[in-house]
């Protein structure tokens, strides 16, 4: 058995200058968090048959690979070689379509537990390329790079993306004060909308693509702004943050009339009116998550927005990125080929009693679960 953890994210600045319509004509930039709210990937391979099993919001068991319906399970056991004889069970701290990086964090999950599983050491800036590779080149999805490197790497990181799509990766120059302050100052809240962020992108995309006036020169804003927002972290001036986000939210909602709507608005009024400098909407927008800077009186906002019908979702961000959690299968291997060079005596007993052993550490082993 093989347990990866992987997190998601939320983009503080750069959002939509990732997709491949964009950064292949003007270089892209992004400036994105991970949080501590994960994708955790189960492996397991069967040993009295040769069935592939995948478990998530359905569970599917087949004999092909071919007959697998979820796209992402099928395309990366077709990436990997890795034919049949498999059980993939996927568990999230957070639904999908919320905007947070779904689809990618099942991406890079999987394909690190396959790696892993097949003892393949890849460097985490790889893993993202293949479920780049997988997801936009394979799977067709009009989607940005940006999901699949911050399910990576996690922490507070930069994206600079060059025209011809290779990505340059860093950790921001951010104090510990300015992490504490950015956690306790930007809070997230669940509009309990979920979307097909594919349409969003798909539009966005077309408008870069064909040149369109309004699209192209309000991503070039966009990119600016990121770019302010990563400078305000790294000296520590976070209070320019929020008011960068207003500035972000009016040109965001200006590319297209599928970013907000009206009841959105209206949440970001009067989240203005009682102490928000600015905020943003998670991903592609339509849906997700509200992210908003507040700098004062966090309990009164909370209880404005607990009016509004929105539910928070308490965080702290992830350092750690794609990470293996859990890895029986090296030492199950490890005991069985010790054990074959070994004499029948006691094999059976030792064996049982390594599994034990595992299953013990298995019970013991916590993960945190999304707090709203």
């Amino acid at each position: 058995m093989i347990i990866i953890r992987t997190p998601f994210r939320f983009t503080l600045g750069g959002g939509g200058t990732d997709l491949p319509a964009y950064y292949s004509r003007f270089g892209g930039f992004i400036f994105a968090a991970g949080i501590n709210k994960y994708m955790f990937i189960n492996l397991n391979r069967p040993v009295v048959d040769d069935l592939i099993r995948i478990k998530y919001t359905k569970s599917e068991t087949v004999e092909s690979r071919d007959d697998i319906q979820h796209e992402i399970a099928r395309a990366a056991m077709e990436m990997t070689g890795v034919e049949n004889s498999l059980e993939i069970v996927s568990m999230a701290d957070v639904p999908a379509g919320t905007g947070l990086g779904s689809s990618s964090c099942y991406a890079v999950g999987l394909l690190n537990a396959i790696h892993t599983m097949k003892r393949e050491h890849i460097p985490l800036e790889r893993l993202a390329e293949e479920a780049c590779r997988l997801e936009i080149d394979v799977l067709k999805k009009p989607i940005g790079i940006q999901d699949q490197y911050m399910a990576a790497f996690g922490g507070l990181t930069v994206l600079d993306i060059d025209k011809d799509g290779r990505v340059g990766i860093r950790p921001a120059n951010v104090s510990e004060e300015t992490i504490d302050d950015l956690n306790k100052n930007l809070l997230m809240f669940y509009t309990s909308t979920q979307r097909d962020a594919n349409k969003i992108l798909a539009e966005q995309s077309k408008g870069a693509d064909s040149n369109k006036k309004n699209v192209v020169e309000n991503m070039h804003y966009i990119k600016d702004i990121g770019l302010k927002i990563l400078a305000a972290v790294e000296s520590g001036n976070i209070t320019d943050v929020g008011l960068l986000f207003d500035k972000h939210w009016e040109y965001k909602k200006k590319i297209s009339n599928k970013m907000s709507s009206p009841r959105f608005d209206e949440i970001y009024s009067i989240a203005r009116q009682n102490g928000a400098l600015g905020g943003k909407i998670s991903g592609a927008g339509g849906g997700g998550f509200f992210v908003f800077y507040v700098e004062n009186n966090h309990s009164r906002f909370r209880e404005v927005m607990k009016m509004q019908g929105l539910r928070e979702m308490r965080y702290r961000f992830d350092f750690e990125g794609t990470k293996v959690l859990v890895n029986f299968m090296d030492g199950v291997r490890y005991i069985e080929e010790r054990l074959d060079n070994e004499s029948n005596k006691n094999r059976r007993s030792r064996l049982v009693a390594f599994r034990l052993r595992n299953k013990r550490r298995l019970v013991q082993t916590r993960h945190s679960r999304c707090r709203f």
